[in-house]
Order: C-alpha cells, then structure tokens, then sequence
C-alpha cells in the first residue's frame, strides 16, 4: 500500500496546497482534504477493498462513484452511507461494512420537524450541460425555476471533462475545455433571481399526486412543479465476465471522478474496455495524469468513437485491440491482471488468441443507459415532462447543451411566456451535434511544400468546426453543407498564427513551415502534457495520425500562448520529406506494454450479473433454461433486482441474457421497479431530525404543509 496515491502534477488542473485533516480508517489515522469524499479519501490512502459481500465474503470497491450503485458502502461515525457521495469530515469514524447491515441502536424519540412542499413552475432534476441550458433560457424569460443536483457543485460530467469540446464555438462552446463551460455555465444560471439551485439534493421519486420527493440535505421536501424537465443524464452499462466485481474493475466515469475532479491518482496501471468515446477519453486523461494505459479493447472491428481520440493514443504509445473481448480480470482479492481474446464473426472468443496483461486496474466504457426512470413516472401520472441531454438521447455532451436550449425555451413557452418559436435551425443543429461519427476517408495531405499552411489530420466527418471561428483570415472552410464536413486550407499565404493548431479539440492540426530552408520545415505541435517534460534543445520522437514513427527530431521551441488554454505549442525541425505527416509526439520512451509470457485463466465461475446480491449468469441462465419467461420470477428465486441499487445494473443486464438465449423481448414480462428510484432512511419522510438544519432558499409564500401529498 502506498502511502500517498494523489496526483502532484497535472497539464491542465492546477494543483493546489490545500489544509488536510484526519480520519480514522479501521482504526488507522489517515489524511484527507476538505470536499472531498470518503471514497476518494479512502482511494488517495492507498485504499481500495472498502468491505466484504455478507452473502460470499467477496471483496468490495467503488464501481459507479456516481451514488447509482450501493457497492462501495462503509459505515461513517455508526451509519451505513455510500462513500462515493458521503464528503469526509474531520475525525470522522469510517469502518467497512462487514457482514449482514444492523440498524443502529436507538435512544429515545428523535426530533421531528414539519415538511416543507415548495412550488415552482419548472423543477429540473440535475445541473449538467441540458439542465444548466435550459435553466439559462428559462431564467431569461422570467419563469420560477428550481434545479436540485446529487453533487456539491454544478456542471455534471462537464466538471470531469479536461479536454477541449467539438462542435461550434457559436452553438457549445466548442475549442473549450468542459470544466470551463462548466464555470461558464453555473455563472449565467447564477444572474437570474428566479432561479433556485439546490446542491446535494438528490431526486428521490415522482408520485401519483404529480408532486417529487427530494432529499435536501438530508431532510425530506416536497416540490410540486407545473412542468418537470428531466436532465439526470446517463448511467454507465456493465458487463459480464469472470472477476467482473474484484475491486479494481469500475467504470470509466468513476475513474475520471478520482483523477479531474478530486485529484486522486488511484491507479499505476490500467486496461479500457471500449473504444467509444468514453473510453477513449478515459485512457487520455490517465496518460495526462502520469498513470500508464497498459492497452485498450473494442469488440468492433474499429473504435466506435471519435477517430481524433482513438489516434492521439495510438500517437502516444497505447495498444489498441479490435475485435476483441474481455474474458477475466484477475486476482485473489483485488485486479493483479486483465485477459483479453480476439472474437470471430459470431462474436465468440477464438481459442488460443487469449492475451493477459498485468495492470491493477480495468476501466468498464462499454456504453451508456438514460437515467430516465422520473420520465416514465412522470407520464404515467400525468405529470408534464420535458426531457433533455441524455435523459433523452445518447450522445456528446456538446449535444446536450444545445437541447437543453430548446427545451427550455419551449417549457417557457408551455408556461405563457412570450419567447417567440423555437428557430428551425436549432433543430437542425442539435440533430447534427447527435450525428454519429461518418465514414473514415484517406488523409488528405497537402502537396504544397512552401511558404506556412495548416495540415488537418482529421480524416472523419464529425461535428466540429473550431478552426474556422478562429483563422483571423477566414482561410479554413468546411468541406459539404454543415459543419461535419472536413476543414480546407483556402488561402494564399497562411500567417503562422497557430490558433487553429491551438483550438483543435482532437490535437489534430499542425502547421508547416517550410521556409527554414531547403532540407528542413519547422512543424508546430499540440501537446497537453507537463512542460517539464520537453524542453528546447530535446531530440524527440515524432508520429504521423496512426502512431508510426517518423523519426527523431530537435524542439527548437515551446510556447503556452494564452490562446492555447494551458496547452502547449511545441515547434520541432523535422526534414521536409515528413513535416507534412508529422502529428505528434511520442511522450515516454517506453515501448508498449507486452501481454504476459502466457495468459491467465480464472477458474471462479463468478460472472455477476446482481452485485447487490451477487447473483451470477449461470444461475440465471438456468431459470431461463427451466421456462421461466418473467423477471419477476427470476428476482423471487435469485434476490436479482432486489439489492439497494434499485435494479440499475442489473435489470438491462439480464433482459440481455434472455436475448442471447433466444428468448425475444416481447415474450418476457418486465420488473416492476420500486417507487423511489433512489435509497433512502425511512425516518426522513417522517421529519427525522439528522444533523444540521440544512440551509434551504424556499421563499416563504412558497412553504406549505408536506402532508397534503407526495407520500
């Protein structure tokens, strides 16, 4: 165990001198940071085993950090809370949790207090990208709005986001970093007075009086809204294989959670599974936090995500498998390494393809489900509802902020405000920032070898088009009718100013120039690692797009112009024949991470489908096997559906094991999902007094009595 797993340097987040404090771990006296979580406190000690399963005594860790799954549950100062959203707090007791859970011991008659209900015109349940637009049109024009949100701080999973968005600099922000927008964001939602935030509220249920339970605080409150907008997001999708619940194998957005926002290093070697955007963000954003991507698998026979972010791995050195699966992860207690194999046509593992990899970590980027469940709620009681970003749809965050727009201005609308029709050409742009990335064409270099000019390795129409809102000549257009064309260089005689080099979210651009003589051009370079790293005078390895090596040349130049948003402008001299195909540049000198001399097989039969109640496949599988057709059913037998999490993993997991028996949809009858979507201690519908009083903005003519409803 290492005494300290907290990042120290970072390219784009500063690291700051911050006052610590103790808690006690097991007894143990270790350090945390104000803010931060019991998970992440635990992870920044060198801790990831947070308990044992009371059903097999198998190991626990975090999964989600996200409060969607109860996984990485400990006990803090005598109560059972989720330790990826419970903030640590000075001589805080903290112990796993050991063996079945037991109430607590009760002395005397708690303190109760009256519930509020609170009314508004629109509620919008989470402050992501969707909620945070929507709010922003909402309080132009004037209407009552309420957000709640689970976390401390605004944004969602823009404050995890370090890289800079694709898009329109017009539409999203686009050619910005998302923790930025994030900023940018909560600070116009903040100048409208009739906008009400309420941090570490989480949305508990939506019932059949069209009221919504929240949790504030800790303390209970009815809201009963006119419209309810949904943005709670997207959840991430599991997947079942061998060792699929040792601690060390979660999801990807848990893992960025620890290293963007809380500045926790918790791993020195990791594996992704996925090669859609997700994942691939994930594997960068671990390479910037000095942590080493031993490879990465994709079960299609190319990466679904963007191909920007697939080549600024494979530029840096990372294996990425095609047409390959994960079969295990290994370890008694923890991950010690991963197994991977190819598959065939009918995506079945190949004999003898098996590889494994040591590493102590396996990211899960397998995908996304909505989080819509207060949607269907809300429809079936009658509840007007809006939904947006990913609640909705799937797609890029950049997507999400412009269908937050509309649905904001048309709840306004639906309210009587006199804000006009929504512009056809905002349809028209949210459905372009939703398309999926189109077909990958052959790179287009240019033959022009004199004076400076840009070169565009981007060789996939997707969303984007930065580079041409910040050429000062207006010299780089858009191939095609919108702006998922590919950019074109039109001018006469390029400045050499690097903005579009600078600006280019997927580090695609490069710029030449060839006037520094006859045998050799200058190339200027993005690069988004710490400035220690390279420095003038440095022979370094440059790549072409795909990560083949060019050869090695002299930095002759570093800059960090203000334009370049804490990235780096690096010029190389490089001989004339490669500058046009020069890309990137090679950051450690480390060959590729090799598979083991022979691969790991796990003999545990331990593909868990319930991690609540560690019900497996195979079981599963047998129920379905002996006729059963009902989910209900399944969860009578096996616990399946019934653990804290509320089905969230699971339930898609097994309508998935009835397709691949054979078993269509139709013919299965659904799980009947439990009112609250969330968890919650009884004793605060009741009023329960626990803790402090929280700090609630509800107006007074606003506050009435809870009872008459929403329960």
């Amino acid at each position: 165990m290492r005494a300290n797993f907290r990042v120290t340097t970072h390219p784009i987040l500063p690291v700051e001198e911050r006052e610590s404090f103790a808690f006690t771990w097991q007894g143990e006296t270790m350090k945390a940071y104000a803010g931060e979580t019991i998970a992440s406190a635990l992870f920044a000690n060198g801790v990831r085993i947070f308990g044992h399963h009371y059903k097999d005594g198998a190991p626990q860790g975090i999964f989600c950090a996200n409060g969607q799954c109860a996984q990485c549950t400990v006990v803090a100062d005598g109560l059972p809370v989720k330790s990826c959203m419970e903030v640590v707090q000075p001589g805080m007791r903290v112990e796993p949790l050991e063996g079945k859970p037991l109430l607590p011991p009760v002395e005397g008659v708690p303190a109760m207090r009256p519930l509020d209900m609170v009314e508004v015109e629109c509620l919008i349940i989470g402050g992501g990208p969707a909620g945070l637009s929507a709010a922003v049109e909402m309080g132009k024009a004037g209407v009552r709005t309420l957000i709640v949100d689970d976390k401390h701080r605004l944004g969602g999973k823009l404050v995890l986001q370090t890289h800079k968005f694709f898009g329109s600099v017009d539409a999203c922000y686009a050619g910005t970093r998302g923790t930025d927008i994030a900023t940018t964001l909560e600070q116009e939602v903040r100048k409208y007075e009739n906008v009400q935030v309420w941090l570490n509220t989480t949305a508990l249920a939506v019932f059949s009086d069209r009221k919504v339970g929240v949790l504030q605080e800790g303390h209970y409150v009815v809201v009963r809204p006119h419209i309810l907008l949904v943005a709670t997001g997207a959840r991430e999708k599991s997947l079942v294989f061998k060792g699929n619940t040792l601690p060390g194998v979660y999801g990807a957005g848990a893992f960025q959670t620890l290293v963007n926002r809380d500045l926790v290093r918790p791993t020195e070697r990791l594996f992704v599974i996925g090669g859609g955007n997700v994942g691939l963000i994930a594997g960068y954003h671990a390479l910037q936090a000095g942590i080493e991507v031993v490879g990465l698998c994709e079960a299609l026979p190319e990466c679904s995500g963007y191909k920007v972010h697939k080549d600024k791995l494979a530029r840096l050195g990372v294996p990425i498998y095609t047409s390959h699966t994960v079969l295990s992860a290994n370890g008694t207690h923890e991950v010690e390494s991963v197994t991977i194999a190819r598959i065939d046509g009918n995506w079945q593992p190949v004999p003898g393809s098996e590889k494994s990899f040591a590493c102590d970590t396996v990211l899960v980027a397998v995908g996304l489900d909505p989080v819509d469940e207060f949607v269907h709620k809300a429809r079936e009681f009658g509840l007007p509802v809006y939904a947006a970003g990913d609640a909705e749809e799937i797609a890029e965050a950049s997507a999400a902020m412009f269908t937050g727009r509309i649905r904001g201005l048309e709840i306004a609308q639906a309210l009587g405000r006199d804000v006009g029709a929504v512009p056809p050409e905002w349809h028209r742009t949210a459905e372009i920032l939703k398309s999926r990335p189109g077909a990958v064409v052959t790179e287009d270099l240019p033959e022009r070898q004199e004076g400076v000019l840009p070169v565009f390795h981007c060789a996939q129409e997707i969303p984007c088009n930065p580079c041409t809102s910040v050429c000062p000549q207006g010299c780089i257009v858009i191939e095609g009718e919108d702006m998922r064309g590919l950019p074109e260089y039109v001018g006469d005689e390029c400045l050499g100013c690097e903005r579009c080099v600078a600006v280019c979210p997927g580090l695609a651009i490069t710029l030449v120039d060839y006037r520094a003589g006859d045998e050799y051009a200058i190339v200027t370079v993005p690069y988004e690692f710490p400035p220690e790293t390279l420095g003038e005078g440095d022979v370094v390895t440059v790549l072409d797009t795909e990560g083949a090596i060019l050869g090695n040349v002299e930095v002759v130049k570093v800059r960090s112009p203000k334009f370049a948003d804490r990235g780096l402008l690096v010029r190389v001299r490089a001989p004339r024949e490669i500058a046009r195909q020069v890309a990137g540049i090679r950051v450690a000198e480390a060959p590729a991470a090799a598979p083991l001399e022979q691969y790991v097989a796990r003999m545990a039969d331990d593909e868990i489908v319930c991690r609540c109640e560690r019900v497996t496949a195979g079981e599963i599988r047998a129920l379905i096997r002996s006729g059963v057709r009902d989910i209900n059913h399944v969860k009578a037998v096996t616990r399946a559906c019934m653990g804290a999490c509320g089905a969230k993993t699971c339930h898609n997991l097994i309508k998935r094991i009835f397709r691949e028996e054979g078993i269509p949809l139709r013919d299965v009858a659904d799980n009947v999902q439990r009112p609250l979507f969330v968890e919650v201690p009884l004793g605060v519908f009741a009023g329960a007094v626990a803790g402090e009083v929280p700090a609630r903005e509800v107006p007074a003519s606003h506050a009435t009595d809870a009872h008459e409803g929403g329960m």
